[in-house]
């Protein structure tokens, strides 16, 4: 524990970017943190900054041992303020990795909320459809959907998501109702275009107990969920897309669920964290929010207990028009 004050002095430095900067936030001076960070590299034999006369840098040495360092000290902090009893409620700076449109749709209005009930929390939400890093970004909590392959995260499930098949009143009305899967050959589809891969996403059902997966009929490609609904809500064609996609134009009636029967098992949604570290109280409550959400939307009980993803699974990745 020698080495505690140079590593939190190394932090400070390399978090705010100079001495200067980092000694006013610790309330020490920049003399005693360059000292600190220069006996830190003496005992790792290795040079963690460029110094110039107007501003430090992290070496690539620097990087690397600022990013596994942080987290550390973060549960550090965390450790102090309970054992202390500092903190009675959740603060500090939540950074949160949600998929696009069921982040915006679904996870920010439980994150605003969060925000309004408890002064001390800061937010930092990156929207992406591609999958973060949780320990490089330095993510406390993402939001994954599908089967999790990563059996380095810890997941707790908390929502599910439902494929539909959805058209415009007037498509049906010109081209003709679906009835059976086979009947989607004689329709246009609207495929979703995987941004991760840049392939196409195939639609899937569920017939006598069996999943099925084929490659839509598509005549067009959209990149994204809510393009696709759009495009479905102008009569181009059939679309399968997650149901929170399409809560507004299921109610005023300008798109309407076809092939109900086949709909695909709901894939599960879930909060992953990085295992291995202790869950600030920001963490907690963001999750249990999320869950608690949910149950209000389904009106019963959530799935509570974490589990650890499986390894070889698939990591559910079906983009912006499945997350």
């Amino acid at each position: 524990m020698d080495s505690l004050p140079q590593l939190l002095a190394f932090a400070e430095t390399a978090r705010h970017g100079g001495f200067a900067a980092a000694a006013r936030r610790v309330g020490g001076t920049p003399s005693t943190l360059a000292k600190s960070v220069a006996r830190l590299e003496r005992a790792l034999g290795v040079k963690l900054f460029h110094r110039t006369t107007r501003q430090v840098s992290l070496t690539p040495d620097g990087e690397r041992l600022f990013l596994r360092c942080q987290r550390v000290l973060e549960e550090l902090e965390s450790l102090q303020a309970e054992a202390s009893g500092a903190r009675t409620e959740p603060a500090g700076t939540l950074r949160v990795d949600l998929p696009i449109t069921y982040g915006k749709s679904v996870v920010m209005p439980v994150l605003a909320g969060l925000v309004r009930r408890y002064p001390g929390l800061r937010l930092e939400v990156r929207l992406q459809d591609a999958y973060a890093d949780l320990v490089k970004d330095r993510i406390d909590l993402a939001v994954r959907v599908g089967d999790l392959g990563d059996s380095s995260l810890v997941a707790r499930r908390i929502d599910s998501q439902q494929l539909i098949v959805l058209a415009s009143p007037d498509y049906l009305a010109e081209r003709g109702t679906p009835r059976r899967i086979e009947d989607l050959a004689s329709h246009v589809a609207l495929a979703f275009r995987m941004p991760s891969s840049g392939r196409e996403r195939p639609w899937q059902f569920r017939h006598r107990g069996r999943a099925l997966e084929m490659p839509p009929p598509a005549r067009v490609h959209v990149n994204d969920g809510e393009g696709l609904v759009s495009a479905a809500r102008l009569g181009a064609g059939l679309c399968q897309v997650p149901d929170y996609m399409a809560t507004g134009e299921l109610a005023d009636g300008s798109l309407v669920e076809v092939l109900a029967p086949f709909r695909p098992a709901p894939m599960p949604i879930s909060a992953v964290v990085p295992s291995g570290r202790l869950l600030p109280a920001r963490v907690r409550v963001a999750i249990d929010a999320l869950a608690a959400a949910t149950r209000e939307r389904a009106g019963g009980p959530s799935p509570r207990r974490p589990v650890r993803a499986g390894r070889g699974a698939r990591a559910g990745g079906v983009g912006a028009a499945g997350r």
